[in-house]
């Protein structure tokens, strides 16, 4: 059996801002990209995902369709949006059925976190790394944990 590998980063027909750094190898598709953005290496940014300006994208980080993030943001190593809740227990192949994840300016989202389709609706939130978010967080603030919870206001 023969196997095609392929090693060269793919950036097709996306959206960029100016002034936009992106350190390949990368895998960017029919996504947006804000002004001043930084999108490390061996990140995925899928089709219909939208970054804002000045955000940071570190390494091996993936945002899947269907996720918005807002201005002067701050994602994480390892950082996995998912859009897909396996509702019949499986993938589901239909993207009209998959999920959105919105979040508001001026969020931090540690290393390692999962995001379930969720909304961050409140500026100068904190993920502190490893959580996995699985509701909506409406309250500005430090949040960590499996699931995330509150822990306290930012000062």
């Amino acid at each position: 059996m023969t196997a095609h590998i392929q090693y060269r980063s793919q950036i097709r027909d996306c959206n960029i801002g100016k002034n936009v750094t992106i350190v390949e190898p990368v895998n960017l598709y029919e996504c947006t990209i804000g002004d001043n953005t930084k999108i490390g290496p061996f990140v995925e940014i899928q089709n219909g995902a939208t970054i804002g300006i000045n955000c940071s994208i570190q390494s091996h980080s993936f945002i899947c369709a269907k996720v918005t993030i807002g201005h002067y943001c701050f994602i994480g190593h390892g950082v996995m949006f998912t859009n897909d809740v396996f509702k019949n227990g499986k993938p589901d192949p239909n993207p009209d059925n998959w999920k959105e994840t919105i979040i508001a300016n001026h969020v931090t989202i540690g290393s390692g976190v999962t995001l379930l389709p969720i909304i961050i609706s409140a500026i100068n939130v904190v993920i502190g790394a490893g959580s996995v978010v699985t509701k909506d967080i409406t309250q500005s603030g430090v949040y960590f944990g499996n699931p995330a919870k509150f822990y306290k206001c930012n000062a």
